[in-house]
């Protein structure tokens, strides 16, 4: 990339053409608009944690689409994109973790010095919101700008819809296996470590629990292959559309439930003799964590993994959790990345958890088709062709 004049900015440092480069991005810059192309100016002059990566793709996710659209309260214009893959170019005085050539997969944002962060629980920052969808680093600062403005960035620690992201060590994974294309990768960041890790890492399925799925895209198909590594049975997909119900048998579901055909709660009760030891509920719609309690066995565990609208509220049975049932939310499938990518990996690699499958490929300047098709079902994991 070429490196663009400076100008002033209201940073701490001033910026100069050899602490710049110019970058594509796709900008949103107004609430359900699109996503435009820009060359936009990125900071360079890394902070001692700070990481420069080339991005080679990024996973689209139902995340970005809300933000897009305003549900969630990232200010705008902004550059998002949270799960990105590529190849390091620089690294901080401090980072001893990647250096500059390595293969790296970009997770979410986590402040590193709080109490969950400092007991191995990132997904629970205490500064979690603002480190991921406050537009800028936690200090306020943003490194990425428009030829006379800001443009909100550091979004999940990344902002991966650019030819250039600016990670820090603590959301960085690098990936020593060189046989799995990069391309592929990006998507274990966010949507599929959350799912995977919400069996695997969150509620720990027993082998021969019995495992209710209620919806079946990228996070809940990521749920659904890994009640069956666990080795969960039955493990049962909710869903309305008839084709992802049927990947979800071919990924490891023992029976599928399609809600706009079947009563799902006197269904799941006849598979599973009464109620199921644990419901993920993944839809973000209020009836359906209702269904989830409901759906329980005694002493069971619903768990509330989708993101709803801010101020969404649930009616719960509450004599139901008297019977030992819990409800409990879950982050990123309690996971650490560097640890847990890795053996999401392993798993692929084993032929396990086929991950692949889930992944449609579009190239970046049809970004708005690939937006267009994750809301509208036509894909159920969009990955953005970025650099090389």
């Amino acid at each position: 990339m070429a490196e663009a004049q400076g100008s002033p900015s209201s940073q701490t440092h001033q910026r100069t053409a050899s602490s710049t480069i110019r970058v594509t991005a796709a900008v949103v810059r107004e609430t359900g608009g699109p996503f435009t192309f820009e060359e936009l100016t990125l900071d360079t002059a890394l902070r001692p944690d700070e990481i420069l990566v080339r991005v080679v793709a990024s996973g689209l996710c139902q995340t970005d689409i809300h933000v897009r659209d305003q549900h969630l309260p990232t200010p705008l214009p902004a550059v998002l994109g949270h799960e990105g893959a590529g190849i390091v170019e620089r690294v901080g005085d401090a980072v001893t973790m990647v250096t500059p050539g390595d293969r790296v997969v970009m997770s979410y944002q986590a402040c590193g010095h709080c109490a969950p962060c400092l007991t191995g629980k990132p997904a629970y920052c205490a500064r979690s919101f603002p480190a991921n969808f406050g537009g800028s680093r936690l200090d306020g600062t943003n490194a990425l700008h428009a030829e006379s403005e800001e443009v909100h960035g550091h979004f999940f620690g990344q902002s991966s819809f650019a030819t250039h992201a600016l990670a820090t060590e603590r959301n960085v994974v690098r990936i020593d296996d060189e046989e799995i294309p990069l391309e592929l990768l990006g998507p274990l960041g966010c949507g599929l470590q959350t799912g995977a890790g919400a069996v695997l890492n969150s509620l720990k399925v027993e082998t021969g629990a019995s495992v209710v799925v209620i919806g079946t895209g990228t996070v809940g198909l990521a749920a659904v292959m890994a009640a069956a590594v666990a080795g969960a049975s039955p493990v049962i997909a909710v869903d309305i559309v008839p084709e992802r119900l049927d990947l979800a048998r071919e990924l490891g579901a023992t029976h599928t439930v399609n809600g706009k055909e079947e009563d799902t709660a006197a269904r799941i009760a006849e598979i599973t003799g009464g109620g199921a030891d644990y419901v993920l509920e993944i839809t973000a719609r209020p009836e359906m964590l209702t269904l989830a309690v409901d759906a329980l066995a005694p002493l069971g565990t619903a768990a509330l993994i989708g993101g709803a609208p801010a101020g969404a509220h649930a009616p719960v049975n509450m004599n139901a959790l008297l019977g030992g049932r819990a409800i409990r939310g879950i982050a990123q499938g309690d996971s650490v990345p560097q640890l847990f990518i890795p053996q999401l990996i392993d798993l692929y690699r084993a032929g396990r958890f086929p991950f692949d499958r889930l992944i449609t490929f579009y190239g970046f300047d049809n970004i708005n088709e690939a937006a267009t098709d994750t809301q509208t079902g036509a894909a159920i994991k969009p990955v953005l062709r970025i650099g090389e």
